[in-house]
């Protein structure tokens, strides 16, 4: 498997996706230090993407994301 493949069966990978199932708030603290909340809506091999309290999606890519917080 190439690391550019989407492996379903990692750990991380997998509870994003019951963050997002669930559609649990979430808060995403980025490598610069900013602090994003919202719902996750989506997740591929180079992304997640959440959705703020306005409504709008953010596109992160995962080398920016220093954690994601659940049960906030």
């Amino acid at each position: 498997m190439s690391s550019k493949e989407f492996d379903t069966g990692l750990p991380s990978i997998r509870q994003v996706q019951t963050l997002i199932r669930d559609q649990q708030l979430v808060e995403v603290k980025l490598t610069t230090g900013d602090t994003l909340a919202g719902a996750l809506s989506w997740q591929d091999a180079n992304a997640i993407c959440v959705k703020g309290a306005d409504g709008e999606n953010m596109i992160l890519m995962r080398g920016a994301i220093a954690y994601v917080k659940s049960g906030i």
